[in-house]
C-alpha cells in the first residue's frame, strides 16, 4: 500500500486528475476489504500510455501504477468529460443521469442518481475526492452531498473557469477555484501535487 501511495503521488504530479479514494472503516473491516484508489485523468486516451502499447509516449509513473493495480478493460468512455464521469460514478449511461455536455449546466448529475461512493458506504467504506468533480457546482449537486466524506476540488471543468456557460457563472457558484469542503482537507496552492498530497494524507489518516 505504501508503494502504491507513492506511485499515486507521482502519477498525480504528471496528470491533472480527479482521484477517488475509498478506505474501509474499522480495523476488522480493513482486513476483509481492500482500499480502492481510482484515478481518472482528463483528455487522455487508452492508447496514450506506454504500458498499454503506445510505442512513442513515455509514461513511467502510470506504467508503475498499472503494475500494482487491477486493470479494467471494458469501460467505454463518453465523448467528453462530465458525461464520462457520470457514467463512472453511477455505472449507467450518462443520459440516464441527465448529463449531456460539460457546459450550460448540462453537467449536473441528477439528484436521483445513486453514486459509487453512496453504494460503497453501505458496505463500510468512507470516501474522498481530490481534483476534478464537474458534475454540478450548485450546493445540492456537490460531491459532499453525493456520498463523499472528504472533498478537495476545483469547480467547473477547469481551474478558474468562469466564462459564460462554464458553470463558473452559475448563480451562487463558489467553486470555480480550488476549495476544501471538509475540515481536514489540505488547503494550499492550486496544484496537482497538492491534490495528491491531500489524497495520500487523508488515505493515511483513514488507515490509522
Amino acid at each position: 500500500m505504501k508503494q502504491m501511495t507513492t506511485t499515486l503521488v507521482r502519477a498525480a504530479l504528471s496528470l491533472l486528475t480527479a482521484a477517488l479514494t475509498l478506505a474501509p472503516l474499522g480495523a476488522q473491516t480493513a482486513l476483509a476489504q481492500p482500499s480502492i484508489i481510482l484515478v481518472m485523468p482528463d483528455d487522455v486516451g487508452y492508447g496514450d500510455y506506454a504500458c498499454l502499447g503506445n510505442p512513442i509516449m513515455r509514461t513511467p509513473s502510470v506504467d508503475a501504477f498499472k503494475k500494482e493495480s487491477l486493470l479494467l478493460t471494458q469501460f467505454h468512455v463518453s465523448p467528453t468529460c462530465a458525461p464520462c464521469r457520470s457514467a463512472l460514478m453511477s455505472g449507467r449511461h450518462e443520459f440516464k443521469n441527465g448529463v449531456t455536455h460539460t457546459i450550460l449546466e448540462r453537467e449536473r448529475m441528477t439528484l436521483k442518481t445513486f453514486t459509487l461512493p453512496q453504494m460503497l458506504k453501505t458496505v463500510g467504506y468512507t470516501s474522498g475526492i481530490f481534483g476534478k468533480w464537474h458534475l454540478g457546482d450548485e450546493e445540492a449537486y456537490r460531491p459532499e452531498h453525493r456520498g463523499f466524506d472528504e472533498v478537495y476540488i476545483h469547480g467547473g471543468g477547469g481551474i478558474g473557469q468562469t466564462y459564460p456557460g462554464s458553470c463558473g457563472d452559475a448563480p451562487g457558484n463558489t467553486t470555480s477555484w480550488a476549495c476544501a469542503r471538509t475540515p481536514s482537507s489540505f488547503s494550499g496552492a492550486i496544484t496537482a501535487g497538492n491534490w495528491a498530497f491531500a489524497a495520500t494524507r487523508w488515505a493515511g489518516s483513514c488507515r490509522s
